[in-house]
């Protein structure tokens, strides 16, 4: 049986997408190097991505607009993205391991529709290894794209903090309006 984690990154933004991950290492990866994303500074993250791609069996990406966040409210994302995230996985795969050789425990209460068993850990990413990577490549990936956005809309400050609600982020929208990657809604169940 493999173990698959999942995790997403970008919540609880004002701004972007949200970003999820899955990820299944091999018995051999050096988990002891391995943390919740949230934890570890920037330098360290991009490090242990590179080591998580490079070694991890599998490993998959999922995303979500600001648009489609907006249209489908924040928890329904978070769920989209990691679907998305394990199917990028799958899809990746060349067929192994089969589907019905992979259990999945998720970071959070709530579980995505995949076809495969499926587990809710709260604090996941701070005990189970393939989850804490999926932390790590989830959170990267996201940084990345909104360091991008923050070409196209220098005045946010997105390189800085990412979209989260800072005081500075609060204040760029009141003083420029919205851009177009914020969200306009902040709905959830």
């Amino acid at each position: 049986m493999f173990l698959c984690g999942i995790d997403e990154a970008g919540r609880g933004p004002l701004a972007g997408p949200v970003c999820a991950a899955a990820v299944i290492l091999p018995e051999t990866f050096p988990v002891n190097t391995l943390n919740d994303s949230k934890k570890l500074n920037p330098a360290v993250r991009e490090k242990l991505k590179e080591t998580i791609c490079t070694g991890a069996l599998l490993w998959g990406i999922g995303w979500v607009s600001s648009f489609d966040i907006d249209k489908i409210n924040i928890h329904n994302a978070t769920l989209l993205a990691m679907k998305r995230a394990f199917e990028t996985m799958i899809n990746s795969s060349s067929g192994f391991p089969v589907p019905n050789q992979i259990k999945t425990i998720v970071d959070g209460r709530f579980i995505p529709e995949i076809p495969v068993p499926c587990e809710a850990l709260v604090k996941a990413d701070m005990l189970i290894p393939s989850v804490m990577a999926a932390s790590i490549l989830a959170k990267t990936a996201r940084d990345r794209l909104m360091e991008y956005y923050a070409i196209f809309y220098p005045q946010y400050g997105y390189e800085k903090h990412k979209g989260y609600p800072t005081k500075a982020h609060r204040e760029a929208i009141l003083r420029w309006g919205p851009s177009p990657i914020q969200r306009m809604s902040y709905s959830s169940p």
